[in-house]
């Protein structure tokens, strides 16, 4: 993208014969050298950091924004779910608003009604329907919107990470519903940070950095090198991670993951989560631990807190620090990441998301020799015969 170039800009270059500063400061490309087919019925992923300009390349392609280079080109009606809100009239009614984006979509009067029932079903906004959308909470938009977007018979269907808003439900259908329409023969393009969702949806996945194309191929090996590589840039030395929030009062220095021997922790063994701390003037408190602990698709799988003990840490002077003992590791053997944040006397003075990187490794959990290592974690378990 191009600077934008202000009325002052072009007062001061007219009068001044020179460019202003603006003009004359390098320009930002969100995209830059972004080249991919996508053929009829494919469902694809668009996978990558912040800023990496995933969203931009969805905006591009549902015509919203237009590209200062190269072209696209598309074949079928595109609908599209890019934020709360988008393609809405916040003063028409919800009715309205179904009609209006049905139109804008080329279809008549008629086919939208033939899809409305259906469409305000599964938004689940029945009583508000004759309700100003701007009175809409934001839930109640995205479900709307997507229900417009998913029901009007797009050939294209652009999604934009419409799983971070919602309850589990409203998610289970929306996937349900881009199954459907990729089951059709449709196209579909879908931005999301659950990974899990990228592998089970999508046949294809782009990984976008910095705004080019990092990875292009099969969904499952493409989400694994992107998480393989957010794990390795993000776990550094905790105290010189910069990416952290909270009041900093009290800050992580240290952590680790091991067994009793320093070792890397196993499958039915104890392991050992530490923490070290330490704040730059003296501070008297209960210390909040939490550990949570994602798998290999960035799903959180447990939460390790002192708080569900009802243990105190407390915490006097500059330096602090705090064990959590699992006396038998359920984890299966894998990779995982860790989120760790530390709370004083009821506020949060620091967190890291994926602060820590760690490996299980394989081990005897029922101490038989026969375990299967099968799922995520293990269960304690005993059988007998029903008598």
């Amino acid at each position: 993208m191009q600077p934008y170039h202000t009325l002052r800009d072009t007062v001061t270059e007219l009068f001044t014969g020179r460019k202003s500063a603006q003009q004359t400061k390098k320009g930002f490309w969100a995209l830059r050298d972004i080249s991919f087919d996508l053929k009829q019925g494919e469902v694809l992923g668009i996978v990558g950091r912040n800023g990496a300009g995933k969203s931009t390349l969805l905006k591009l392609l549902s015509r919203i924004t237009t590209p200062d280079e190269g072209k696209i080109q598309t074949r079928g009606r595109i609908g599209s779910l890019l934020e709360v809100g988008t393609g809405f009239h916040p003063e028409l009614t919800g009715r309205e608003n179904i009609f209006m984006n049905g139109v804008l979509l080329g279809m008549t009067q008629r086919e939208v009604s033939r899809k409305f029932d259906e469409i305000v079903t599964f938004s689940g906004v029945e009583e508000f329907l004759d309700t100003p959308v701007k009175r809409y909470s934001s839930g109640m938009r995205v479900r709307l919107g997507f229900a417009v977007a998913a029901h009007l018979d797009p050939e294209i269907l652009v999604v934009d990470e419409v799983l971070a808003v919602g309850d589990a439900e409203f998610q289970r259908k929306c996937l349900g519903r881009m199954n459907a329409v990729a089951s059709e023969g449709r196209t579909v393009l879908f931005v999301s940070h659950q990974m899990e969702a990228i592998q089970s949806l999508c046949t294809r996945a782009l990984w976008l950095q910095s705004g080019q194309i990092k990875l292009d191929g099969p969904a499952e090996s493409v989400v694994l090198s992107y998480l393989a590589s957010t794990t390795k840039d993000a776990v550094s030395e905790i105290g010189l991670r910069e990416d952290r929030s909270g009041e900093g009062k009290v800050r992580i220095s240290g952590l680790r993951v091991t067994d009793d021997e320093n070792r890397p922790p196993s499958t039915g063994r104890s392991a050992t989560i530490g923490f070290t701390f330490s704040s730059e003037s003296p501070l008297q408190g209960v210390i909040i631990a939490r550990f949570a602990i994602r798998d290999s698709m960035d799903k959180v799988l447990a939460l390790l807190t002192n708080e569900s003990t009802n243990e105190e840490l407390i915490y006097d002077g500059l330096t602090g620090s705090a064990v959590c003992k699992i006396p038998k590791l359920p984890l299966m053997p894998g990779e995982y990441a860790a989120d760790v944040s530390l709370w004083c006397n009821g506020y949060l003075q620091d967190k890291v998301n994926r602060a820590i990187a760690f490996t299980v490794m394989p081990g005897d959990y029922e101490a038989t020799g026969k375990g299967h290592q099968v799922g995520v974690f293990h269960l304690d378990q005993s059988w007998n015969k029903n008598q």
